[in-house]
């Protein structure tokens, strides 16, 4: 194959959602998927764009998974996705008898991460969530897996690469890098399927805490760099950041986030219980491309402002 000339990489890399995305400055506050709760089951292998059935799983478990999260815990939004280690991956099943799970709860109320394994990933829908998560990670149970490991907290990197080639580009490269720097520490590294925004890649998300991460330095896990926290809905996770911004952290931590949902005014309170008044409204932004070889549309971005 003739190499591409330095003229055609220019021109391919302009292409790119993600380079769109960062040359139009568009804003990471508020575009964090909205979760509590998320699951995330073991699938080494290739991934197609849906990953849940476009996998070595079986696709009628892929789509029972999707209608297990709209009811498993109540009003609490689930997002479920399948994660494979950094690497390699072999089109292979070979050696695979049981399967890791994460389950993270990123509420306000229950901040926990569980790493279990299971014989059959099937006996996930039966799982009752705020159950499970409010059960001690050391305790087994035959229908909710063993526990396998004392990680105190995960970090999973979209690399699904079908789904946009920018998360494979972007992401596998930080993904290793990540799993190199972590080494034996209490943190697992992860590449994951489809997070959302692919325009802001390399994502990740950190769990428990339900912090996402995007652009050129997601690696960092600051509050520049960060799009949200995902138990909250967009209008409050860009309310939660410009608290932060004014409080000058550097890295997120929750925040007590009160107001409405769908914009409009919050109230943030600080550790110190200093309360913040937060005007948030919704913008429309320059048409550019959602995913790599799309049309560009409009989009919106969430500005928040502290009133007093």
């Amino acid at each position: 194959m003739t190499p591409a000339t330095p003229a055609t990489s220019a021109i391919d890399e302009a292409a790119r959602c993600s380079y769109q995305a960062r040359h139009l400055h568009e804003p990471l506050a508020g575009t964090a998927p909205h979760a509590v709760y998320w699951v995330l089951v073991e699938q080494p292998g290739p991934w197609g764009r849906d990953a849940l059935t476009q996998s070595h799983l079986a696709p009628d478990f892929g789509r029972a998974l999707t209608d297990w999260a709209s009811t498993a815990a109540a009003d609490a939004p689930v997002r479920v996705g399948v994660i494979r280690r950094p690497g390699r991956h072999a089109d292979s099943l070979e050696g695979i008898t049981s399967r890791t799970v994460l389950i993270a709860a990123s509420g306000p109320e229950q901040n926990q991460l569980q790493i279990r394994r299971v014989d059959d990933a099937r006996e996930i829908l039966t799982w009752d969530l705020p159950s499970l998560m409010g059960s001690p990670q050391q305790e087994t149970n035959g229908t909710n897996g063993t526990n396998a490991a004392t990680a105190t907290n995960a970090l999973l990197i979209c690399t699904n690469a079908r789904r946009d080639q920018c998360c494979a580009l972007l992401g596998r490269p930080l993904a290793a890098q990540l799993a190199q720097q972590t080494g034996a520490s209490n943190t697992q590294v992860w590449e994951t399927s489809h997070l959302g925004g692919h325009r802001f890649a390399p994502t990740l998300v950190d769990l428990p805490s339900g912090y996402l991460f995007g652009g050129s330095t997601a690696s960092t896990r600051s509050v520049d760099a960060c799009r949200g926290r995902s138990s909250l809905p967009p209008p409050a996770q860009a309310a939660e950041l410009a608290v932060m911004r004014q409080l000058e952290w550097t890295h997120p931590s929750p925040l007590a986030v009160r107001g409405g949902d769908g914009g409009g005014d919050y109230t943030v309170t600080a550790p110190d219980h200093t309360t913040f008044h937060v005007s948030v409204v919704q913008q429309v932004l320059p048409p550019r491309p959602e995913s790599c070889g799309k049309a560009r549309v409009p989009g919106i971005s969430w500005r928040a402002a502290i009133t007093r």
